[in-house]
């Protein structure tokens, strides 16, 4: 790497967690001006190098460089004197507190000794501004959506950074618009000379936005490439390290609807929540539910699990009329739910993974059954391989 080419770089990184190594001397670098997508599937690094890059995370080899002279990042807040910000999925801001506080919140404006709350507002209003964001700064930033909530938050980050960026999965919660209005603001900030990490799952929003992207798997480097130079199958193969192979939809030929009807709802729904609907669901069958956000999509999932009970309609399963009054009935008929929240509603985040993967078989075996260590080690290693 050319000396005095990269606002930020990493040499050599390495990350080891006990007897795994999380990254195995990864390179990066990042230019000014750029929008640099960072990509591979779940456990390849990216995170634990966004971590080091951030200072949230020591590296156990290499080094960081922030413009050619080499650093030492002790945490996120002394990251950001080198002008490295984050915006994460969860927008981590104040959302009972107004727009304007959490601008500012850290360095608000004073007077007399006490926060001018008239000037932070008005600077407020002009920092949002630049991002063609017109809202009352002293409303709560909670009442708003979760687009203006990124944006505010992407503001938050580069007045308090100003050179680097990172976009860890911002656009996992927007619908089509509301990423294309954030998309913008990050052109915008591109044409400043803001140099740009974007973490995505979304190939498409890769090649929409960015200019480079380097592929990471298992933990080492793959490749680092221009995306003019590669196509949606190669970076896939990048990630994969095997090809795979795409259909257009027009090419899809519709599959035979299995005979068996396993799950039938009809006039189900919930007052005030969901309108009654009919579905039919076949044994073998796989059926996608779709909508713009605040469509009814979850909703309608929570229901058909007995999260949020029905007031209307009935089910039958195996053509056997059914109650699903509450979730322990749902389970009971052996349905599984993987909720939209998995941060906050699919896992326990103090237990480990091993804890988390075999808790429900544990629930069902009762605390006078108890899983031994081994046994708990057995499950959550065939779990673990069946996942890759």
């Amino acid at each position: 790497m050319a000396d005095g080419q990269y606002v930020l770089e990493a040499r050599s990184v390495t990350k080891i967690f006990g007897n795994h190594v999380a990254l195995d001397k990864v390179d990066f670098g990042l230019k000014a001006g750029e929008v640099h997508a960072l990509l591979g599937e779940n456990g390849a690094g990216k995170s634990t190098l966004i971590k080091i890059l951030t200072g949230a995370y020591q590296p156990d080899g290499g080094s960081i460089h922030v413009d050619d002279a080499a650093v030492s990042l002790d945490n996120p807040l002394h990251a950001q004197t080198f002008g490295i910000g984050t915006v994460y999925q969860e927008v981590n801001l104040l959302p009972n507190r107004s727009v304007a506080e959490n601008l500012f919140l850290g360095h608000q404006p004073l007077r007399f000794g006490f926060v001018d709350f008239r000037k932070m507002e008005a600077d407020a209003r002009v920092l949002l501004a630049n991002y063609d964001l017109h809202i009352d700064p002293a409303s709560e930033l909670g009442t708003h959506s979760v687009a203006v909530q990124q944006i505010v938050a992407i503001a938050r980050a580069v007045q308090l950074s100003g050179k680097v960026l990172i976009l860890d999965e911002p656009t996992a919660s927007l619908d089509r618009n509301e990423v294309e209005r954030l998309f913008e603001v990050v052109r915008g900030l591109k044409a400043k000379g803001l140099a740009i990490i974007f973490i995505t799952h979304f190939l498409d929003q890769v090649f929409a936005i960015s200019d480079r992207v380097t592929v990471l798997r298992n933990g080492r480097l793959i490749d680092t490439r221009p995306l003019d130079a590669l196509s949606r199958t190669d970076v896939v193969r990048l990630m994969l390290g095997k090809d795979i192979a795409f259909s257009g939809a027009t090419d899809v030929e519709p599959s035979e609807t299995p005979d068996e009807i396993l799950l039938e709802f009809k006039g189900f729904g919930r007052r005030r929540s969901v309108a009654p609907f009919d579905l039919t669901i076949h044994k073998g069958e796989v059926i996608g539910v779709a909508g713009l956000l605040g469509s009814g999509r979850t909703e309608v999932a929570r229901i058909m699990f007995g999260a949020d009970p029905a007031d209307q309609g009935t089910v039958s399963i195996n053509g056997k009329p059914t109650a699903l009054r509450r979730t322990t009935d749902a389970i009971k008929h052996g349905f599984g739910f993987c909720p939209e929240d998995r941060k906050a509603e699919g896992i326990l985040g103090d237990l480990s993974v091993r804890e988390n993967i075999v808790i429900a078989l544990q629930g069902k075996l009762g605390w006078f059954k108890a899983l031994n260590r081994d046994e708990q080690l057995e499950i959550a290693g065939k779990f673990g391989e069946a996942m890759d």
